[in-house]
């Protein structure tokens, strides 16, 4: 496909997608189908909502080990699962409280099919399988509430695996005894906690005249957010909410719940339960190392944003959690990296009021406030809205040293009629920081110098100079139509305005032999740094089947565009004494070079993707992706030389195949093989094009759910390569050829969970060898390992709640991070050392308050976060903060 022909695609795209959507508007409803009833005598519920409809039994449920199956009194509430059983979407999931008790009300958006319920006992536990539903949350499709009421420990609705869903309500001393009642809202399990009464009941329970006519109650619930340490699925491995566990490929979750316990502020640091370490020359971008590779694969809600990893530290309050998927993803969203790809899934707006807002202060001069809004607009609750905002200001540990971070984000979602949504996004972030550090020299840190050792908090650029402020504008919307319970399309378009400029940006070049002496050159951006980025995907996910074969499909569609344009002088400057800094030097030296220079990029995708069920146990992955790829490099003015302007083309299929078996529920092996592409716009001295780089992957790996599915452990082994990576033309210096190649092998190993009620954890265990196995240069780099990569690296996170007692909601956790010693040259002969970091937290949750206070760096260990061979950046020292919260 040529260049030119990609808008023409897009728009094709773009209105085939609208008017299929929009022939098939048609009113929303969903109705509540299943609850459970749970009555205490001590009133520990939840809310105090009021159920006004009457519920009437029907029938005594016998002692649950006399139960016969089917009950052939109550086909229509109880009913052995058939193979033809339609999957029933359950989109909500709420606790209500009534005079006698609880309920849990699953909502599905179909009224005409009842859910199949298969009850039994599992030690204390009441447990209701349902075979033919699928959870569909947009907070995570987890479920799960501790201490609902006295003598019940914990309600859990949780998925089982792509076609069933699980109810399990467990007791402090036994399993609860259970009646099934009926209402007009659906199913109810009347359940009895054996604290309360000790035995199950005796008294038949006759079923009053039905009213009739009698409409059914309308109710529109979203779950409350994720508040374990354990989510049993991601949208970021087949675009679908697949369980985890059916899915070949490691994939990590870190919820809300981990990132306020140790209040990250950055995507680096909340990954770092994930695996995943800090990456970039100084550590001051979102480049991170993952699998051994540098990847900038930032994606939130399931777009692209092209230009992620050039930014500034990202700020994750209005985010969700993060979704981790390891090795290639280009089969689903183009080109990218090979070594994995970063989903942020933002906040979304809920049905139910909620207002929070929290305010924290540590040392370094460091405040932060933070609000979150979200609850109906109108009275039929058809549009839900969610606003958040934070803003930080911080003096950090270097000298001079001050940041600025602000953002607002805004959801308005919008129930347009029976199955269709249309929700709107939008952000502001700006990011704004003075003394930009770009670290202090190797010999006095790392290395010895005859003339002392440099402070970790010194600065050598110029203070009140170095003022830099990036800027962030996110607009987008997400349209979702269901055609039935097995048939929806997605239409998501997102725009990205990033602006970056500086007065000033000093560099340090290198120390002179009297080893004091700092050369520097001196960096300006009169017009600031300009990203663009414009994306629009649409697919179509479904569930069917052939024979007793069983399909869950996405195929789909994506054409993006982005642009990055900058102005930038770089001058000769001032040289500085690294023991003695004198500031204040405002004169630029001579003009070293000036120019104007920019990158256009189209992209068109077309992709399609196969998760086979060929038995309940055994599970096939098949997808590909086409991509055509225009790219154009132009230069508008240098000053050394003439505008230019180069196009090139590139295509390529990206092909991913892998599969799962399951000998247990818990358990699941998996192996798998996919490939990515990254187009170039790198020519030989012939002018000939370079094709893209091409990456494979090999992964073989077991998952298992353990503790009652509360505890998930990954161990995976993988080995990627990466081709035609360019390298220097040794004939011809100011060109490349692609030659080179870089492998790794690995393995990785994940925990996290719930190890007993309000013990929880994520641990992590990763080695990567990275290697250069390709290289033309002198002297070569081959079989070294490149620069900034660990081959170790580890992580250990667990906290503990008080969960009953006068100390209720009293815990804390503590944490150890360690990061293996990683070269800084290409040649291997410089290291930074590895370090054991230790981070720690006390907090106290009571109802709609809590306090939490948190250690970073709790022994004040002085360690190398990043470096290169001439400079290296230390990690931040001892920091304490104190952060109070509120719900209204």
């Amino acid at each position: 496909m040529k260049p030119q022909r990609l808008n023409y695609f897009f728009w094709q795209s773009l209105l085939l997608s609208t008017s299929l959507v929009m022939s098939v508007i048609e009113p929303v409803h969903v109705i509540p189908i299943l609850a459970a009833e749970i009555p205490a005598t001590k009133q520990q519920l939840l809310s105090q909502v009021t159920i006004t409809k009457s519920v009437a039994p029907i029938r005594e449920i016998r002692s649950l080990n006399q139960i016969e199956y089917p009950l052939t009194d109550a086909q229509k509430l109880v009913q052995s699962p058939t193979p033809q059983a339609k999957v029933i979407s359950v989109t909500g999931v709420k606790l209500n409280s009534t005079s006698k008790g609880l309920e849990v009300i699953l909502e599905t958006s179909s009224k005409s099919t009842r859910l199949q319920v298969t009850p039994k006992t599992e030690g204390n536990s009441y447990v209701a399988n349902i075979p033919n539903a699928q959870l569909r949350l947009s907070s995570g499709n987890t479920f799960r509430q501790s201490k609902p009421v006295a003598g019940i420990t914990e309600v859990t609705v949780t998925n089982i695996d792509a076609t069933s869903i699980r109810l399990t309500v467990t007791g402090e001393a036994g399993a609860p005894a259970v009646e099934l009642f009926d209402s007009t809202e659906g199913l109810v399990f009347g359940v009895t906690s054996t604290a309360t009464t000790g035995q199950q009941p005796t008294t038949p329970l006759q079923k009053p005249p039905s009213e009739p006519n009698q409409a059914p109650i309308e109710l529109e619930v979203t779950a409350s957010p994720d508040t374990d340490y354990n989510p049993t699925d991601a949208n970021v491995g087949t675009r679908t909410n697949a369980p985890l566990r059916d899915i070949p490929q490691t994939i990590n979750v870190v919820p809300q719940q981990i990132i306020k316990d140790q209040r990250a502020l950055t995507i680096g640091e909340a990954l770092r339960n994930a695996g995943v370490v800090g990456g970039g020359t100084f550590a001051q971008s979102d480049r991170l190392i993952l699998r051994g590779f540098t990847t900038r694969n930032i994606l939130t809600d399931g777009l692209r944003n092209y230009f992620a990893g050039f930014r500034d530290l990202t700020s994750i309050g209005n985010v969700e959690r993060i979704e981790v998927l390891r090795g290639p993803a280009s089969v689903l969203y183009g080109q990218g990296d090979l070594n994995g790809t970063i989903n942020l899934v933002t906040k979304q707006p809920l049905i139910d009021p909620f207002y929070a807002a929290s305010f924290s202060v540590g040392n370094y001069d460091t405040y932060q406030g933070t609000l979150d809004l979200s609850g109906p607009l109108t009275t039929d609750k058809s549009v839900l809205y969610r606003l958040n905002g934070s803003y930080l200001t911080s003096n950090g540990f270097v000298d001079f040293y001050s940041q600025q971070r602000s953002q607002i984000a805004g959801a308005l979602a919008w129930n347009i009629g029976k199955n269709t949504k249309l929700t709107f996004y939008t952000s502001y972030a700006d990011f704004s920081r003075s003394a930009y550090y770009q670290g202090i020299p190797t010999k006095g840190t790392l290395f010895f110098n005859p003339l002392g050792k440099l402070s970790r908090t010194r600065f050598l650029g110029e203070p009140d100079k170095e003022n830099q402020d990036t800027s962030d504008t996110r607009l987008s919307y997400r349209l979702e139509h269901r055609f039935n319970d097995n048939w929806s399309l997605q239409n998501a378009f997102q725009a990205i305005f990033t602006k970056y400029s500086n007065d000033l940006k000093t560099r340090p070049i290198g120390l002179l032999p009297d080893n004091r002496t700092l050369r520097r050159d001196a960096f300006t951006n009169p017009e600031g740094v300009n990203y663009y980025v414009y994306d629009l995907d649409t697919h179509v996910a479904g569930r069917f089947k052939t024979g007793s074969i069983e399909h869950q499909v996405v195929f789909g569609t994506e054409y993006a565009w982005n642009q990055y344009y900058a102005v930038q002088n770089r001058y000769d400057f001032s040289s500085i004494d690294i023991f003695n800094p004198i500031y204040g030097n405002t004169t630029l030296g001579k003009l070293l070079s000036s120019d104007g220079s920019g990158t256009k990029v189209d992209n068109l995708g077309v992709y399609a993707q196969d998760l086979i069920a060929l038995s309940e146990n055994l599970k096939l992955v098949l997808g590909g992706r086409y991509d055509w790829s225009s790219q154009t490099s132009y230069t508008i003015f240098d000053l050394f030389g003439s505008p230019s302007s180069t196009s090139t083309a590139s295509e390529a299929f990206s092909p991913r195949v892998g599969i799962v078996y399951q000998p247990i529920k818990p358990l699941s092996l998996y192996a798998s093989y996919s490939r990515s592409f990254i187009p170039q716009t790198s020519r030989t001295v012939n002018n000939e094009l370079f094709k893209p780089q091409r990456g494979t992957q090999y992964e073989v790996g077991v998952k298992a759910d353990l503790l009652g599915d509360k505890l998930s452990a990954n161990l995976a082994l993988f080995q990627l390569t990466q081709s035609n990576v360019p390298t220097l033309d040794l004939n011809n210096p100011d060109y490349s050829i692609p030659v080179g190649e870089v492998n790794t092998q690995g393995v990785e190993l994940f925990v996290t969970g719930e190890i007993l009620p309000g013990w929880n954890v994520i641990g992590s265990y990763a080695y990567a060898d990275p290697r250069t196995t390709k290289d033309n240069s002198t002297p070569s780099p081959v079989g070294k390992t490149l620069i900034g990569v660990p081959l170790n690296q580890a992580s250990l996170w667990t906290t503990y709640t008080i969960p009953k007692g006068n100390l209720q909601g009293l815990g804390g956790g503590v944490g150890i991070f360690y990061v293996g010693d990683r070269f800084i040259d290409t040649l291997n002969t410089l290291k930074v050392p590895s370090y054991v970091r230790t981070d720690a937290a006390l907090f106290y949750r009571h109802s709609k308050f809590d306090a939490t206070l948190n250690f970073e760096n709790l022994f004040d260990l002085a360690y190398f976060e990043s470096g290169n061979n001439t400079s290296v950046t230390y990690g931040s020292p001892f920091t304490v903060t104190l952060t109070l919260g509120w719900k209204f």
